[in-house]
């Protein structure tokens, strides 16, 4: 082989062997299991080059029922980072690989969720993975209403497809969920707020053998099933839902083929969950290799 030859195959060897870049913007949870750590693991494991920008640091209080202790980063901060990101790696960085996938977690504060949102605008991805996260536990109840307000108003209507669970399909729906029947009616309609995508979770929380989640997209709508991986919530099971619909569209999937491979993902995280000291086990996202 030539020495030009040599070169031409090296070139299309490493172009191949470029990696998808996505973002995820999120909080760090201290003990690993989900937020930012919990997304950079899946991006990880799919194939994806991931990219963490922090919106606030979470730890569980271990002498106040796990609830949550809430630090945010200050804005200025997360400015800064988003600046960097975009810069590194947007539409006109030049990078071989461009970031057009970002998911939004955990925002915390209608403060960042103006920052976040005016940064969504200006970078004009054509992904944005939404799991809404309404509520902090531990949070006081007025910062709380706030926050979901802001999120609703700023953020919702950048998104192109959003992970509610069953409370956050209830809160951003304005239905109840009971069956899976309800489930379909409140993904319909948070399709019909929002013009995104939804995958809809019902997970544990409605009665029977299966997980099931919604998804629908104004054409399709598809029950994703599974059987239940015993009855308790896995801490970190939204975020790897999310995070892995992030990493497949970041690959060029379709919204319904992203849904299913993070349905089948994030099912066998759950049975090979990590359990620790705390109240709650953690979902592994190595347990598919």
């Amino acid at each position: 082989m030539t020495s030009t030859a040599f070169d031409s195959a090296a070139r299309a060897a490493s172009d191949a062997a470029i990696p998808a870049v996505a973002l995820t913007i999120a909080g760090s949870e201290a003990t690993g299991g989900a937020g930012a750590q919990a997304d950079l693991k899946t991006f990880q494991e799919l194939g994806v080059f991931g990219i963490a920008n922090l919106t606030c640091i979470v730890s569980f209080d271990p002498k106040d029922n796990w609830n949550h202790r809430f630090v945010p980063v200050e804005q200025q901060a997360i400015a800064d980072q988003l600046e960097a990101t975009t810069a590194a790696y947007g539409a006109a960085s030049g990078a071989p690989s461009v970031l057009d996938t970002v998911k939004i977690g955990m925002l915390g504060s209608p403060a960042t969720i103006s920052t976040v949102a005016t940064a969504l605008a200006a970078a004009a991805f054509t992904n944005v993975v939404l799991d809404p996260v309404l509520i902090c536990k531990g949070q006081e109840p007025g910062h709380a209403l706030d926050t979901d307000q802001a999120l609703k108003a700023q953020i919702l209507p950048l998104a192109t497809f959003v992970t509610p669970n069953h409370f956050e399909a209830e809160s951003l729906s304005g239905l109840r969920i009971t069956d899976l029947e309800s489930l379909k009616a409140a993904a319909v309609r948070i399709h019909e707020l929002s013009g995104a995508a939804v995958l809809a979770k019902g997970g544990v929380r409605l009665a029977g053998p299966d997980a099931v989640d919604v998804y629908y997209d104004g054409g399709t709508l598809e029950v994703l099933s599974a059987p239940k991986v015993g009855e308790v919530a896995v801490s970190g099971a939204g975020c790897s839902l999310a995070a892995a619909v992030t990493a497949e569209l970041a690959k060029g999937a379709t919204p319904l083929a992203a849904a299913r491979t993070a349905k089948t993902f994030v099912t066998a995280g759950i049975r090979n969950r990590v359990a620790s000291g705390a109240p709650f086990d953690a979902l592994w996202q190595g347990g598919p290799r």
